[in-house]
């Protein structure tokens, strides 16, 4: 245990929110501690909202405590309100079941499940909600919590005048549930959460007071607020996911790459494990010379390499190389399918003319005969990176990369993909 972990905490902003800061403090610096966070399926993947509390279950861990990563194969099925506009879309068993299943395999890329010392711990909360009768909850939880207690959460207090379903009312009870089954099961003590889950996991620690007569820990970490106004996490209003079918290492490199100067330094303590020293030299650096974007460079190398690996995050470097240059002739068929990934595409047919003037007609690059004749003489038409200015063009193999694709540029940032 590192006696100045929980101050490394605080000093990087992870610390919203504990509950007797002075006693966990202790107990981290003496013990190796029981902690978990949850993480509700409500997709097939995990996106970098999720992100903050992963890399805190593995910095607790690198430091000696054990984490519990909780998928809420049952609360997931409900949906917590907390801080929700409306009401959650229900999913089926199966869906849920299946989402969970790729959770768990996201999360063993982050935290170490086969460690000799302190090994991480999967659970599910579907193990013991699928199986607990309304009698025996009503009896053995809803009896510890008045109404005005579960009312006063803010949680709730936000949905009171729009509307909240019994259902989701009771959302605070099945995670207070949560942390009771843990701390019997693995003697899980401490909770972590984001900092809407607030109520929720005082809920928890004073249901462990009433039946075990224990003492819980709660800490939430800040909610992630960007400097422009705009929501973290999202990029052209699509979630960045950590899965790289859905978000490729590319595209996740451009979201932490293109960070405002005003976030970078904050992310930089958030989302890395570079020491606070190394990011205060990156700081004094981009102070210096802000146009050279070392912070930049530095936050999206850790945090593409630590999510998609090395070799993934030298390829996402590369293709953005190709394209600030124009050097497109360089990259693979897969690196241009993550870079040109959704530009407008064209599938060349069998029987399509391959001169260029009627495949730019064919695949609606130009309107008309006369702009493409007009564009090519211009110079204004590119064939993976370079000019063309014969109308008498044809494409040929030269011009497909890895046998499959053919870049057209037209004018200075107009790409369209040929997939042959």
């Amino acid at each position: 245990m590192s006696s100045g972990f929980f101050q490394e905490l605080k000093d990087r902003g992870l610390v919203h929110q504990a509950t007797d800061e002075t006693a966990l403090e202790k107990q981290l610096n003496e013990e190796s501690v029981k902690l978990y966070v949850g993480f509700d399926p409500t997709a097939d993947s995990l996106h970098i909202g999720h992100l903050l509390p992963i890399l805190m279950l593995r910095r607790f861990q690198q430091n000696g405590h054990v984490p519990i990563a909780l998928v809420g194969g049952g609360t997931g099925m409900i949906g917590d309100p907390s801080f929700k506009d409306q009401e959650r879309q229900l999913n089926t068993l199966d869906t849920v079941q299946n989402w969970s299943q790729s959770i768990k395999n996201q999360l063993s890329r982050f935290i170490d499940f086969y460690s000799e010392e302190n090994p991480a711990v999967i659970a599910n909360n579907y193990d013991w909600l699928g199986s607990i009768s309304l009698i025996d909850f009503l009896r053995d939880v809803g009896k510890n919590f008045t109404i005005n207690y579960m009312m006063s959460k803010e949680s709730v207090k936000r949905r009171i005048e729009t509307g909240i379903s019994y259902t989701e009312f009771a959302y605070q009870l099945l995670q207070a549930y949560d942390f009771l089954k843990l701390y019997e099961q693995h003697g899980c003590l401490l909770q972590l959460g984001g900092s809407d889950q607030w109520g929720n996991i005082t809920s928890g620690i004073e249901l462990l007071r009433r039946e075990k007569e224990v003492q819980g820990f709660g800490l939430t970490m800040p909610l992630i607020t960007k400097a422009d106004g705009t929501k973290f996490g999202k990029t052209e209003g699509n979630a960045v996911w950590l899965d790289a079918e859905k978000t490729t290492p590319y595209e996740f490199y451009q979201f932490w790459i293109n960070t405002d100067d005003r976030d970078v330094i904050k992310f930089l303590k958030y989302f890395t494990f570079l020491s606070l020293d190394e990011i205060a030299a990156i700081e004094e650096e981009f102070k210096q010379a802000p146009e050279t974007r070392a912070a930049q460079k530095a936050l999206a190398k850790e945090v593409t390499t630590l999510v998609h690996g090395a070799e993934a995050y030298e390829q996402a470097v590369r293709i953005s190389q190709a394209l600030f240059s124009g050097e497109i002739k360089g990259l693979s068929g897969e690196e241009i399918k993550q870079g040109f990934k959704g530009v407008p595409t064209y599938e060349v047919q069998a029987d399509d003319n391959l001169n260029l003037v009627e495949l730019l007609i064919t695949a609606k690059i130009e309107p008309s005969k006369r702009q493409a004749r007009e564009d090519i003489q211009n110079g204004a038409i590119y064939i993976n990176g370079d000019r063309v200015q014969d109308l008498e063009y044809e494409m040929g193999d030269a011009d497909k990369i890895d046998g499959h694709f053919t870049v057209v540029r037209r004018g200075k940032k107009k790409y369209f993909l040929l997939k042959f």
